[in-house]
């Protein structure tokens, strides 16, 4: 079951603030994620872009309730942010049914 609350999504080519701190490949995709002083962001770019597909981006932090930004889309699901100072986050991602994920990571 997926919780949380969507904070922001995009269609096109939008990216997170920060600098990318870890890249997840998966066959049918790709989970970035981005770290800033104070928040970690998190993104699924599908690996062919084309007609609108179920994609879904997911990040939580430590102790926190997860992020999630889920739907039909061409490109990409998110961005999601959450606050992450001084606490570790995980993010997942699903394109078409196949996902990638990071465990907890930026500890």
């Amino acid at each position: 079951m997926l919780t949380g609350t969507v904070t922001g999504r995009a269609d096109a080519a939008t990216s997170c603030a920060g600098r990318l701190a870890k890249t997840v490949p998966f066959k049918t995709g790709e989970l970035r994620v981005y770290k800033s002083r104070a928040y970690a962001c998190a993104v699924a770019i599908a690996k062919k872009p084309g007609p609108k597909r179920v994609m879904s981006v997911t990040i939580q932090p430590r102790g926190g309730r997860p992020v999630v930004d889920s739907g039909r889309y061409a490109r990409q699901a998110g961005p999601v942010t959450v606050h992450a100072l001084n606490r570790c986050v995980r993010a997942s991602a699903l394109v078409e049914g196949k996902s990638g994920s990071t465990g907890w990571i930026l500890c």
